[in-house]
């Protein structure tokens, strides 16, 4: 793992820690773009339905005009565990951006896997690559 991806796990553990303070906030992500820039976001949970950090940070990519996302990272528990994507969001960043790359596994031993490919879809937990409903 490079220094960049040790430090977009901090920034994601920073956003966590200072943003997700109640039930409504429970994750965090953190995107590098291509030219070096950091996208965060949190998921927003509610009863009815939600979004997950990952589409919230993907959203803000393409709302700021960022044509190629190079790793994302996802956190929970303030900052204290590293999160993998769930497999419709690992789906839709796979669609939106093919050669993104996920920080995954434990926190003190984490790994960078790409989004796309069958080593993904079993680390998300999804062997038999059928659709999964975010529950996040």
């Amino acid at each position: 793992m490079r220094d960049t991806d040790r430090a977009l796990v901090q920034a994601a553990s920073a956003v966590a820690k200072l943003r997700c303070r109640s039930a409504a906030h429970t994750l965090a992500t953190a995107a590098r773009t291509a030219d070096g820039r950091v996208i965060s976001a949190v998921n927003v949970a509610r009863a009815a339905g939600g979004a997950c950090p990952e589409v919230v940070a993907l959203a803000t990519a393409v709302t700021q005009g960022v044509s190629e996302l190079e790793t994302i990272v996802t956190v929970g528990e303030r900052g204290r565990t590293l999160v993998t994507p769930c497999d419709s969001c690992r789906r839709l960043l796979a669609d939106q951006f093919p050669g993104l790359r996920m920080i995954i596994g434990p926190v003190d031993d984490p790994r960078v896997v790409p989004v796309t490919g069958r080593a993904a879809a079993i680390e998300a937990g999804d062997p038999t690559d059928e659709p999964e409903v975010c529950d996040r």
